[in-house]
């Protein structure tokens, strides 16, 4: 069940999923409209309501052919700005944020609306076929058609909006940044009820993984029932998003395995030729940096959207410092059968930190802001390495200040409290 679930999840985030299901639907309402007036569906609706039901095959014809046209080049227009869109945030943002602009199904569903609408009148345009020197005009087709156009005109009117609001680096900023929350919040939620006792594992038999990709997750479900069925624990020596080569060393056994059962633990593992977001929140901090980043470059110029990416970043690493270094893999009786690898709070702020250090270190505003977010982090520590790390930082990020910044004015400044004043 995880393998078709993951492979759902994968398709589901490509631009033509919502799309091809939709234009499925169209094309079988049209089948059934064309089904329907071989039973006179049009000729009852006359007698009942001849205002709504067109009549005149030319008139018909005419009609089905306009709205063809019209709705292609409406679909052509909404490909187009798709593009831009994509283009757009790619050169001012990240490259990184293309798959959940991709993904979004808002942009699907009506692009699949457009698509079903044309399929729908096509075939109704093809169903006027002449019956005994006469055309068999299908009245409440036709009128079917018309009230999908208008539909879509509708869409077309929310796409825009829609289109408009998605561009914008602050609901992009916040999109990324509730999803990542919400990730570290299930993998806390987890920890909660964990016993964390796991056996010590550095003696334990390696194995390598003969695949090559980025890691990008487990197929939890599979891995747990094998663990408990062979009676054996495991240890994941893989990072999400680590990119594998042949003969990484991929997990560790308390037992030897045999050729078999080796092979379905690696089938369990996840592996992928382009990097995936995933379940992977590590994604989330490095797309906010990389956001903020490419803010500070000369081309774009806009240390505000910097400012407000360090505010993000705040948000999200202090709900990381209540995450543990490691995560487990256990039972519903809270035995844990597989010890995995994350990436730990002090890597991940080095990161973040090292990223921004490097290309901001001439702005103070912007490096006042970095040592606000640090400040407000050694207020919430929970354990003496992280006050550890989170001082380490302080004392570099001052010491790229002192190389980079000459007004010595600007760097008294450094360590005042931060008030915006934006």
């Amino acid at each position: 069940m995880d393998r078709l679930i993951n492979i759902f999840q994968q398709i589901r985030t490509r631009i033509a999923f919502y799309p091809t299901i939709i234009s499925l639907t169209g094309l079988l309402l049209a089948f059934l409209m064309i089904y329907l007036e071989q039973k006179n569906i049009s000729a009852y609706l006359v007698e009942v309501t001849p205002a709504l039901v067109i009549d005149d095959t030319d008139t018909a014809k005419t009609i089905l052919s306009t709205l063809i046209g019209g709705l292609i080049s409406l679909t052509v227009f909404s490909f187009s700005m798709v593009m831009v869109l994509l283009n757009q945030a790619s050169s001012n943002f990240s490259p990184r944020v293309l798959p959940g602009i991709i993904s979004d199904q808002k942009h699907q569903i009506v692009l699949g609306l457009y698509i079903a609408t044309i399929l729908y009148n096509i075939f109704i345009l093809i169903s006027i076929e002449p019956t005994e020197n006469s055309y068999q005009t299908p009245g409440f087709s036709v009128l079917l058609g018309i009230i999908l156009v208008v539909l879509c005109l509708a869409a077309f009117i929310y796409f825009i909006h829609h289109i408009s609001q998605a561009i914008q680096v602050g609901n992009i900023l916040t999109a990324i940044h509730s999803r990542t929350k919400s990730e570290i919040a299930s993998i806390i939620k987890k920890q909660e009820v964990n016993t964390f006792e796991f056996p010590n594992h550095e003696y334990w038999e390696t194995y390598e993984i003969t695949e090559t990709g980025y890691f990008y997750g487990i197929l939890d479900d599979d891995l747990l029932e094998l663990c408990k069925e062979n009676v054996i624990k495991i240890t994941i020596q893989l990072y999400k998003g680590q990119f594998i080569l042949d003969d990484t060393i991929g997990f560790k056994t308390e037992k030897p395995l045999d050729n078999e059962l080796k092979q379905k633990i690696i089938s369990t593992l996840l592996f992928s030729n382009e990097e995936l977001i995933g379940e992977n929140y590590i994604y989330g901090f490095r797309q906010i940096s990389e956001i903020g980043v490419k803010a500070m470059s000369p081309g774009i110029n806009d240390p505000g959207t910097a400012l407000n990416t360090i505010d993000y970043l705040t948000s999200l690493f202090l709900d990381l410092m209540r995450k543990a270094d490691f995560e487990y893999l256990s039972d519903e009786e809270g035995e844990n059968w597989a010890f995995i690898r994350t990436s730990k709070f002090s890597e991940i702020l080095f990161n973040v930190m090292a990223t921004y250090r490097l290309y901001c270190k001439h702005d103070i505003t912007v490096m006042r802001k970095l040592m606000h977010m640090l400040k407000t982090l050694i207020n919430h520590v929970i354990n003496s390495n992280q006050l550890e790390v989170i001082e380490a930082e302080i004392h570099e990020l001052k010491a790229d200040a002192n190389n980079n910044i000459e007004n010595k004015r600007d760097l008294s400044k450094l360590d005042a409290d931060f008030i915006s004043w934006s």
